[in-house]
């Protein structure tokens, strides 16, 4: 019998389906949070910039992302209490055991959440009733807010890869905990940065994706452009700065996790001088099938010398490390982050060159289907990062210290395959409605600009202010929407 069965039939039988259903949900909830944390900064600066030259356009653009921004955090509530239920019920030997130790993560996150909540009510029904440097003043604390929802749970998470913080019993139950090491381990820094920059990039790729394909729809006035613009530009800049951060943590890993470095990049035996594989499958013998093949590139990569030596997974026994399935899962998905992360690179440098030249946007079809599609592999980077992350760590929870296995429930297998169908067809239906939320509110938007066109011909669409007196309304004009008259 192979390794990786031979462990897999001593597993419990409820580890399978526990898994699985919180890879589901976090996967899902993985999709709303560069919204959440970083289109609060996107449309504050597109409010800025409103002000600032007196933009009617921006103005209402900052308007309309910010209902677009409430609507998603309602759903990201919904998704993220779902996680923290599951934190408890599906792993409570890890929540027993450890929670005193970086439990503090996630009761930071829970008053980000509520603060968030506080603010977004109050940004929202700010326009049109509060004096528009006051409006804006009270929105500056969102994106603040919404990194300090990302410091707890980017807190425990550094934690469970690099625990500190606390001593042992006889028992083998932490005592002693320092709550400051247990927050600020090894890990925190790489992965923090790392983690927002990555929420700032495709954030602002998944907004300006939006408007790239109302580009090459023809829509091509002064509102879409500067929809495109705002939140490209932002993400043009993340984009190295993400590269750089990411060879850091990767780095991080090298020095702190070694054995997870190791399955990352499929290296089965201690040596130096040690090849890169782009792709490619890990064998059970330690061979690998597939991918291509560079001499040296690893152990450069990890220490800038060929000499570097790089662990192996050998090194440890083999219930101590992922399996070779679970490696080549970790290591497909760090090669297709780090090649999405490359491609999206040159897509910035593009358009940073076209600028720097001509001072205008790029003109080619090709761009702009480029971009349209640099949302969607954004959002595919940040969940491959997280399998990375995860399953790289296998088999452990916390990192040398307990086992997924250890953490599990007990409750039958049977229920929680009922229980992952079940959130399934909700989860689809939430985001189904999201969806069509976002359709109907696009419409109406659509159809009010119309209206106004052809209701006053000398002037724009966008020329109305979001602040001052309200326009008159007839009795064919669409719904109102959040905050006023005109969506």
């Amino acid at each position: 019998m192979s390794t990786s069965l031979h462990l897999l039939a001593d597993a419990p039988a409820q580890l399978l389906p526990a898994r699985e259903l919180m890879a589901f949900t976090l996967a899902s909830h993985i999709i709303l949070v560069p919204l959440g944390v970083a289109f609060p900064l996107i449309t504050l600066v597109m409010h800025y910039r409103g002000l600032r030259r007196k933009d009617a356009t921006a103005l209402l653009l900052a308007r309309r992302w910010s209902a677009v921004m409430a609507v998603q955090f309602a759903l990201g509530i919904v998704t993220g209490t779902v996680l923290s239920f599951e934190f408890g019920l599906l792993w409570p030997g890890l929540m027993g055991r450890w929670g005193d130790v970086f439990g503090v993560g996630f009761g930071v996150e829970a008053w980000a959440f509520f603060l968030e909540a506080v603010l977004i009510a109050i940004y929202l029904y700010g326009w049109r009733r509060l004096k528009p440097r006051t409006h804006f003043l009270l929105g500056l604390p969102l994106p603040f807010v919404a990194l300090l929802g990302a410091f707890g749970i980017l807190a425990a998470n550094s934690w469970m890869n690099t625990p500190r913080g606390f001593s042992l019993d006889s028992e083998g139950n932490p005592v002693d905990v320092n709550v400051w090491k247990a927050i600020f381990t090894p890990m925190f820094g790489p992965q923090y940065w790392h983690f927002v920059v990555a929420m700032v990039l495709t954030a602002g790729f998944m907004v300006s994706g939006v408007y790239a394909m109302g580009w090459l729809r023809g829509r091509r006035d002064h509102y879409h452009r500067l929809g495109f613009a705002i939140p490209f530009t932002i993400a043009a800049v993340a984009a190295p700065v993400q590269f750089v951060l990411g060879d850091s943590i990767a780095r991080s890993v090298f020095h702190k996790q070694p054995v997870k470095f190791a399955a990352l990049e499929i290296v089965w035996k201690t040596d130096t001088r040690v090849p890169e594989y782009l792709f490619g499958r890990l064998n059970e013998d330690g061979t690998v099938s597939g991918g291509i093949k560079i001499p040296l590139l690893d152990s450069v990569l990890a220490g800038f010398s060929p000499n570097t030596e790089v662990v192996g997974l050998t090194s440890v026994p083999a219930d101590e490390r992922p399996t070779a399935t679970q490696a080549t899962i970790a290591h497909w998905a760090f090669d297709l982050m780090v090649v999405i992360g490359s491609v999206l690179v040159l897509l910035a440098l593009w358009y940073g060159f076209v600028w720097l030249r001509h001072r205008r946007l790029p003109a080619s079809p090709w761009f702009y289907r480029s971009a349209a599609g640099a949302g969607v592999a954004s959002v595919v980077a940040v969940e491959c990062g997280w399998i990375a992350t995860e399953v790289g760590r296998q088999p452990w929870i916390v990192y040398q210290n307990m086992r997924v296995a250890e953490a599990v429930t007990s409750t039958r297998s049977t229920s929680l395959w009922i229980m992952l169908g079940v959130v399934m067809v909700v989860y689809v239906f939430l985001f189904g409605s999201f969806v069509v939320i976002l359709l109907k509110m696009r419409t109406r938007w659509r159809l009010a600009d119309e209206q106004r066109a052809a209701a006053s011909r000398e002037s724009a669409p966008e020329d109305d202010l979001p602040y001052g007196p309200r326009a008159s309304v007839s009795a064919n004009d669409v719904p109102a929407g959040p905050g006023g008259d005109r969506p």
